[in-house]
């Protein structure tokens, strides 16, 4: 396409509200209406461009993540020569919901539409509802209906436990809770409908473009739609044995891979190793390949023995290991005993960032951090064990893929590549818990939400790490920024790295099992190459951002927002 057919083209279907990055790898698209939107995410759906990652739609935009900055750039210039008038093809299927309406704002939102009980419950199941999108957790759809007779504002106060099964109401859109969570919409009532489930084909009850009617019920709510199968996922099991136990799993332990991109559009974080560049090097030193699965684990206190003779490495925090021989004989195995025996007999301590032996019936403790806040042991042939939208990794905020390791628990290996050769020592770069650690970022989509003089407060300060912070992001104090506009900002995709802002000032950093959707304007997204330092910072260290250059070509944020 020619720069003058390009020009020609994108003035006959001028639809975009505009274009802003979303960190180095993505862009948040905004759009003037909900069926640019859909159209916008259908066709990138149907035809996928080169390092195009996920696609998120909301209410008035789409953010799109990539691969790469190039890939970015690319798919930036993509979206300005679409034609979004074009109505979005979507498959629809009718799901009927049973509700009991029984919820504790159905008063609230009587009052606030001025219907009574009956008359809202008249209106909620009176109407035909569309999913336009999906996000905030797996399994959760933002149904659109026929009339704004329902329209309400979100709670002041958000519950900190919404029940799974929970009927909402929330602006212009209803929805159902897929399991217990934090939120902020208001209840309506409650249905026995499994919103969300792996063992089906499809695991989302309700898909974008399917329609949904409610029903109400005096009994137990039940549903009818989308069937149970049992062609769900089956894992592509290769040949493993039983090569680890957990005699202690310390604070929180959790199995964790490169993470399941591609599925934001059902409400489902990539998650994987909060510091990749650790399980990377953890993999190539027992020589697996890169994005197998080992075990992330948090301020040490792990002990693992080994039921057969393994190849480790432990990267990541600077951690004191030990190595013990086994404790005795087991009954009807003496001769094992004895041989393990022979073969070991001494307390050993081998380094970190170097592969090492463990031996049948040796112990592995992993002591406290001396820097750093995460260890990775990396196993050679990788853990096993099923996959869950083609991953091994626990997700702590939507509860997909294998719960944290507990005492007693077996863990499978598989067998090694053939031709896999061990790798040679490498270092872990760590930050200082004596400095504020340095973190770049580049302007959030919804940097023009403060002030030129609060936007210097963000990055002249330092922020502490608080105890609160997680897997899902990390959670800073400092002096509290202020926005410089009232009101609320329609929920719209986010990005790992993401710097969101509370209304009580205080920053959130979005890490690897954040929420895809979130309704706090995005003030400054880390880059992707500083997130691995981010999973290191123990609570009571501090940080300091830093601003960094956006890509060429990539598009600015504009000083003054077009929804001001």
């Amino acid at each position: 396409m020619t720069a003058q057919q390009h020009e020609a083209r994108t003035a006959s279907h001028a639809v975009l509200t505009g274009i802003r990055p979303a960190g180095d790898r993505a862009i948040l698209v905004e759009l003037p209406s909900l069926d640019a939107v859909l159209s916008l995410q259908a066709q990138l759906t149907a035809h996928p461009q080169p390092g195009q990652v996920d696609v998120i739609a909301a209410a008035g935009t789409v953010l799109i993540t990539a691969d790469s900055p190039q890939a970015a750039q690319a798919l930036a210039a993509y979206v300005r020569s679409l034609d979004l008038d074009a109505p979005a093809e979507t498959e629809s299927t009718l799901v009927t919901i049973d509700v009991v309406y029984d919820g504790e704002d159905l008063d609230e939102v009587a009052a606030l539409t001025g219907l009574d009980r009956a008359g809202v419950v008249a209106a909620h199941t009176g109407q035909l509802w569309t999913a336009a999108f999906a996000g905030f957790a797996p399994g959760f759809a933002y149904l659109t209906g026929q009339d704004s007779s329902l329209e309400v504002p979100r709670r002041r106060s958000p519950r900190t436990a919404v029940p799974a099964g929970a009927v909402a109401l929330g602006g212009a859109y209803s929805a159902v809770y897929p399991r217990q969570s934090p939120g902020g919409w208001q209840l309506i009532g409650r249905t026995g409908a499994t919103m969300w489930d792996l063992d089906r084909q499809s695991p989302a009850l309700i898909r974008p473009g399917d329609t949904v009617r409610f029903n109400a019920v005096r009994a137990q709510a039940t549903v009818t739609g989308h069937q149970q199968s049992s062609a769900g996922e089956t894992p592509n099991e290769e040949p493993a044995t039983e090569g680890l136990a957990v005699r202690k799993p310390g604070l929180q332990s959790t199995i964790q891979d490169l993470g399941r991109p591609g599925y934001a559009s059902l409400g489902v974080s990539s998650a994987g190793a909060m510091d990749r560049g650790a399980l990377r090097r953890a993999n190539r030193l027992v020589g697996n390949g890169e994005g197998d699965a080992g075990i992330e684990l948090l301020f040490g206190g792990l002990e693992l023995v080994a039921l057969s003779d393994q190849v480790l490495a432990v990267t990541g925090a600077a951690v004191p290991l030990e190595i013990t021989p086994p404790e005795g004989q087991r009954a009807g195995d003496e001769q094992a005993a004895i041989e393990a025996e022979q073969r070991t007999t001494a307390v050993r301590h081998p380094a970190c960032d170097a592969p090492f032996a463990l031996l049948a019936g040796e112990r592995l403790t992993v002591g406290t951090p001396t820097a750093g806040l995460r260890s990775y042991v990396g196993v050679r042939g990788g853990l096993g064990g099923p996959e869950s939208l083609g991953s091994r990794s626990t997700d702590t905020m939507s509860g997909i893929g294998p719960e944290p390791l507990q005492a007693g628990t077996i863990l499978p290996v598989r067998n090694p590549k053939p031709g896999s050769i061990v790798g040679h020592p490498e270092v872990s770069p760590l930050p200082d818990r004596n400095e504020a650690t340095v973190l770049r970022v580049v302007p959030g989509p919804r940097q023009d939400w403060f002030s030129e003089e609060t936007l210097q407060d963000f990055l002249n300060q330092e922020w502490t790490v608080t105890p609160q912070s997680n897997r899902i992001g990390l959670r800073l104090n400092g002096h509290a920024l202020t926005r410089n506009r009232d009101g609320e900002l329609a929920s719209e995709g986010t990005v790992r790295g993401a710097v969101q802002v509370p209304p009580e000032g205080q920053p959130v950093l979005f890490l690897s099992d954040h929420p895809v959707t979130g309704g706090y304007p995005v003030v400054a997204v880390v880059v992707h190459a500083d997130l691995d330092k981010a999973a290191q910072l123990p609570p009571g260290t501090t940080v300091r951002f830093a601003a960094a250059t956006l890509p060429a070509e990539l598009p600015e944020t504009p000083k003054e927002s077009p929804h001001a």
